[in-house]
């Protein structure tokens, strides 16, 4: 007992180990930490939407949210494709114009060995031309007659316009185009006349009328059109588009570029009208970009493609499509896998706010009647409110004079969107490659072609990705789309979309010089002497030009096989059939 009594009983020198009870103020200190701490824990649960396993497309019901928000518990099954709030469009100089463009203009001055229209010209040989579909398209028919007219040495009348088919236009040449500006301006290449003299229309009654193949070349037209006006002395060639080889010398390409981007102009009321919608939108912001929609009914019906709508859609853009029988029923998944479906407004929207276009910038919309109206338009207006068309600038009043005319209405469309700093296109159809070529001889100016193949995969499974990600692979996909110089490779798609003949690339000493260049007159012809122009290319030999891939575009200057095989001629599904030219209708 005393042993334990001794190990019990403390010794004085042992220190005194006192537990002391904390004050209530530390007691509350802790309790504010912890529940700080809770509530921080319970708020980071909503990362979860982007970190767990994405849910199957069909089982979310995407949303655009224009201002970002965190989403509660009972949001986060709805809400996983976020727009970033991009209030202000990423103002580089390099979004807006390519900073190589003002090394490239326009030189379709003819050469020496271009003989006069006086000395080329036959007597008694005199062409007529019936153009075919709406304003493009004639346009590229108007200018491949002039050149037609030279190949055959013949005097050539003024081409008729179509008044007949889908587009319903009664329109003359004189409407549309100043008739005057039009033969004076081109008088030293070819004689043109606005009606046959009195004396042939008398002894020759109505013309001889012919087709010409589609893409016929210079021969082709010495041994099929030549022999006929020979004997018959007046031939109309009808249903005019397209028919003119798209390689030709390069005297006969600058003729071509002549006669397109300085002979033909619209008259002084188009044209004032025109200009006054370009300036209330420069009025409205120092840039602006132009879009050409194209997502009207019929050309939605002529693609075969399924945007969503349903039992409804299929019907009522069936309907539509039974109007051409010989359309063959496709795939509608195919169709757009391979990039051939125009984009809806949201994918354009989309596209272009991935680039680095914010909310604040001003778009001018180009198109008709937009398939499914307001609703199909809102989520674009959602993501850019400035948006404006020509019945939105102009009053009725205004418009008047033109709105019972198709081509009168796409001629005001084609001004201010040539005149736009930025030009978007929505399909590759004839106003799309008429303004981008117009745009490349004219000082490059950017024109954006949505590269379909690649952006459809982004499009499908944007809701399994961040706003981050997205935008990062809609910039890498649209490399080589953006309207760079040299994107397209020289002699490559539709001479009207890539005029390389015509467009002439600085000297490395002028280049240098960039002051003293910026002081220069415009250049937008001829003066190319010192300059380094495109490579001629020589004329095909046989009567009919093969039918080569529409579009070759480039990546960072560098034309690989595997891009040749990604921007081939899928992209462009309205120019393959001679036997149904269907796009007489659609592709304006």
């Amino acid at each position: 007992m005393a042993l334990f009594s001794s190990q019990r009983r403390r010794s004085p020198s042992t220190p005194s180990w006192r537990i002391t009870l904390p004050s209530p103020l530390v007691w509350l200190s802790f309790l504010i930490l912890f529940v700080l701490f809770s509530l921080l824990c319970f708020s980071l649960i909503d990362l979860d939407v982007f970190l767990r396993p994405p849910h199957p497309v069909s089982k979310v019901r995407r949303k655009i949210e224009l201002e970002p928000k965190i989403p509660s518990i009972l949001d986060r099954e709805e809400t996983v494709f976020r727009v970033a709030n991009g209030g202000r469009s990423n103002t580089s100089n390099r979004l807006w114009r390519s900073k190589r463009a003002s090394l490239f203009y326009g030189c379709s001055n003819s050469s020496n060995k271009f003989a006069r229209a006086e000395v080329n010209t036959q007597p008694n040989r005199y062409l007529m031309i019936a153009t075919s579909g709406g304003l493009n398209q004639q346009r590229t028919g108007i200018t491949d007659a002039v050149v037609a007219a030279r190949i055959l040495n013949a005097t050539l009348v003024v081409p008729k316009l179509d008044q007949k088919s889908f587009w319903k236009d009664a329109s003359n040449f004189s409407d549309i185009f100043d008739v005057d500006w039009f033969i004076s301006y081109l008088a030293k290449d070819v004689t043109i006349i606005k009606q046959l003299p009195k004396k042939i229309r008398r002894s020759k009654g109505n013309p001889y009328t012919m087709r010409v193949p589609r893409k016929c070349t210079p021969r082709c037209y010495q041994s099929r059109v030549l022999p006929v006006l020979l004997k018959k002395h007046v031939v109309e060639l009808t249903k005019f588009d397209f028919r003119l080889a798209n390689k030709l010398d390069t005297d006969l390409q600058k003729l071509r570029c002549r006669a397109n981007y300085h002979g033909l102009r619209f008259p002084k009321s188009i044209t004032w009208m025109g200009q006054r919608l370009v300036h209330r939108m420069k009025e409205k912001s120092g840039h602006f970009v132009a879009l050409h929609l194209r997502f009207e009914p019929d050309m939605l019906a002529f693609s075969g493609c399924d945007y969503g709508g349903g039992e409804k859609e299929k019907g009522e853009l069936g309907a539509i499509r039974k109007r051409w029988k010989t359309l063959h029923k496709n795939n509608p998944e195919k169709e757009r896998r391979h990039g051939k479906c125009p984009l809806t407004p949201e994918e354009v929207g989309l596209m272009l706010r991935a680039l680095g276009f914010g909310r604040d910038v001003f778009l001018y919309v180009a198109s008709g009647e937009v398939y499914g109206g307001e609703e199909t338009l809102a989520p674009l207006k959602k993501l850019f409110p400035n948006f404006y068309s020509k019945e939105t600038l102009a009053t009725k009043e205004e418009l008047a004079p033109f709105s019972s005319f198709s081509s009168r209405m796409a001629a005001l469309d084609y001004i201010v969107c040539d005149e736009s700093d930025v030009f978007v296109t929505n399909n590759n159809g004839n106003m799309a490659k008429m303004l981008a070529g117009r745009r490349r001889y004219f000082g490059h100016k950017r024109t954006i072609r949505p590269n379909g193949k690649k952006l459809y995969s982004l499009f499908l499974n944007r809701a399994n990705m961040s706003w981050e990600a997205f935008a990062s692979k809609v910039r890498t996909s649209q490399k080589g789309f953006m309207g760079e110089p040299k994107e397209m490779r020289p002699g490559r798609g539709e001479f009207h979309e890539n005029p390389s003949t015509c467009i002439c690339e600085l000297t490395e000493a002028e280049a240098r010089d960039k002051k003293s260049l910026a002081n220069k007159p415009s250049r937008k012809i001829g003066q190319g002497e010192s300059s380094k122009e495109a490579e001629p290319v020589e004329d095909d030999s046989s009567d009919l030009e093969p039918d080569l891939s529409e579009s070759d575009y480039v990546e960072d200057g560098l034309l690989s096989q595997r891009q040749l095989n990604e921007t081939d001629a899928d992209y462009s599904p309205f120019f393959q059939s001679e036997e149904t030219e269907l796009e007489d209708m659609l592709s304006d």
